[in-house]
């Protein structure tokens, strides 16, 4: 919706009105005789009332549905789209880049030895069902999130909280000791062992702040369907498929936001359809844009083009307990057999550039000494010969059925690696699935070759390397189920390693040991392309691909 503006007419009732009131009590009238009454002034007809603005309602339209909206049970951005908007952070990011910044808690401490990390919290924000949010909310959470005997917590686990702090309440590998809440305002993290990116960590939109009592009454399943949060907006409602409604929260902690009053996430499944309902009117934003459409876009005088800073993965991946990928070398031959610039060049119109490592190279530790294996037929046939398989074999090619920042059309992209696999003799079935089954079953194993990616939650080398390909993380987001006792010590070292030089060498280790066993073929680092109304104002889209939209408005 725009703000209305007064008619020129309307003004001018208006002012005239105002002019009248205000000068009334010092009119001059002849005086009449003792005997001769007063006479009133004629009544007036009262201006009419200016017309008042409607509520600045926002729609986004998207490729994919919410898997939840309790972010803690999340990993998949179209969640964190929402529920960024519905909660709030411990600490945050800056608006564009993954520098730490205060949110929840107003500053902390961090003890010399790294073990201890003390956090203020602001006082007086209250969650959207009424209640204190204090140290205590805090401390419940990671309650809640560690310990699996927790009455609340989720029966499968909580996947991101088990990859970024080594797993759960007595696990060996655990990296949180305690939680304490020193008193309403001030929370104490004390840690088994150095953990470098463990601020880094807590910025990430999975360890969200809930309402304890929301959680209690609902349950985590239908807490997952009605989100309570300290936010700058506050669910609505949930039509599945269809679309997401959040409106303002009007106590929202930082004073003056959000200027909107209602949030709609849309899904509308086809980018080119995303992008007719935009020119329309249908919808306010999109995000998903096809890189062929961007100029289309800029030379659209009502809209406007804006890219997401990259800092994304998109990658295939090989389950390595399945057989033939258990063989390195037929890993190996599939990498030759895929024409990565051929694919960057059909699919991401300028907006994309071949991978070579599993991190993308905005993030610092990434090795560029490392030199990408050149498309090769011909190497391909001679690896597959050598690991047995001269005529090739028969594989389930997993893709992805949604367009991601990282893979514009998954299912394209798959047809396309399709076709360079017949060249080796290796026959790819294209299989593919409603998204959230996709991440449900990639994540269990069910795979074999497989299409996926990666959007970094916090600009840490970590995120990717030990999120995507540590052992610990296999049942989790380490979907090749890659196992490798070389890669996971080092990972370890630089997880608690005290400088981010010594970090930046165990990471170029680690890269180099990934190249040589492929567990993953890297394919693209992708710029995503949004599209949105000309009209819409302060919009500042984040590199980890969610943002909360408090400041976003209407000029």
């Amino acid at each position: 919706m725009r703000k209305r503006v007064l008619s020129g007419a309307m003004t001018s009732l208006l002012a005239l009105s105002m002019l009248l009131a205000g000068c009334g009590g010092a009119q001059t009238t002849t005086q009449a005789p003792a005997e001769q009454p007063k006479t009133e002034a004629p009544a007036t007809t009262p201006a009419p009332e200016p017309a008042k603005a409607g509520p600045k309602q926002l729609i986004i339209g998207r490729g994919g549905d919410t898997v939840g909206l309790d972010p803690i049970a999340q990993t998949d951005g179209e969640s964190f789209k929402v529920t960024e908007n519905v909660f709030d952070t411990l600490v945050g990011y800056a608006e564009e880049t993954t520098e730490v910044v205060p949110s929840l808690a107003e500053k902390w401490e961090i003890a010399p030895d790294g073990l201890t990390y003390t956090f203020h919290l602001r006082s007086g924000i209250k969650f959207h069902d009424g209640t204190d949010f204090n140290a205590e909310a805090v401390k419940w959470n990671f309650e809640r999130w560690s310990d699996k005997n927790h009455p609340q917590h989720n029966k499968e686990g909580f996947e991101y909280y088990n990859d970024m702090f080594g797993g759960y309440k007595g696990d060996e590998t655990h990296v949180i000791k305690s939680v304490e809440a020193v008193d309403a305002q001030t929370v104490k993290f004390t840690l088994n062992r150095p953990l470098a990116p463990f601020i880094q960590n807590l910025g990430m939109s999975c360890f969200a702040i809930a309402s304890p009592k929301a959680v209690q009454e609902a349950g985590p399943e239908k807490f997952n369907e009605k989100p309570v949060g300290t936010g700058p907006f506050k669910f609505v409602e949930w039509k599945r498929n269809d679309t997401i409604t959040l409106e303002k929260n009007p106590d929202y902690w930082n004073a003056g936001f959000p200027k909107l009053d209602k949030l709609v996430f849309k899904v509308i499944p086809e980018n080119t359809a995303r992008l007719t309902a935009l020119t329309s009117g249908e919808i306010d934003m999109m995000d998903g844009l096809n890189p062929d459409d961007a100029q289309t876009v800029k030379d659209n005088k009502d809209l406007q083009l804006i890219l997401r800073p990259s800092m994304n993965l998109g990658f295939v991946g090989f389950n390595v307990e399945k057989k033939p990928l258990d063989n390195p070398k037929v890993r190996e031959a599939l990498a030759y057999a895929i024409n990565k610039p051929a694919i960057i060049e059909a699919f991401f119109a300028g907006l994309g550039q071949p991978a070579v490592n599993p991190m993308p190279p905005s993030i610092w530790g990434h090795n560029n000494e490392i030199k990408d294996r050149e498309f090769s037929i011909d190497k391909a046939k001679q690896l597959l010969s050598e690991a047995g398989f001269p005529n090739g074999f028969k594989i389930k090619f997993w893709a992805m059925p949604v367009a991601r920042p990282y893979m514009p059309d998954g299912v394209k992209i798959a047809e396309a690696i399709q076709q360079d696999l017949k060249k080796i003799g290796v026959e790819a079935e294209i299989v593919t699935m409603e998204w959230a089954t996709y991440l449900e079953k990639t994540k269990k194993g069910e795979q074999e070759m497989f299409m996926l990616g990666w959007t970094g939650d916090n600009g840490d080398p970590d995120n990717f390397l030990a999120t995507l390909l540590d052992k610990n993380n296999i049942g989790g987001n380490n979907r090749t189920r890659w196992a490798n006792e070389d890669a996971h010590k080092l990972l370890m070292a630089a997880q608690s390693a005290t400088t981010k030089e010594e970090r930046e060498k165990l990471y170029y280790q680690v890269q180099e040991i990934i190249f040589k066993d492929v567990p993953m073929v890297p394919l693209a680092h992708s710029t995503p392309a949004l599209a949105a109304k000309a009209n819409i104002i302060n919009y500042k889209p984040h590199p980890k691909g969610s943002e909360s939209l408090e400041k976003v408005d209407f000029q």
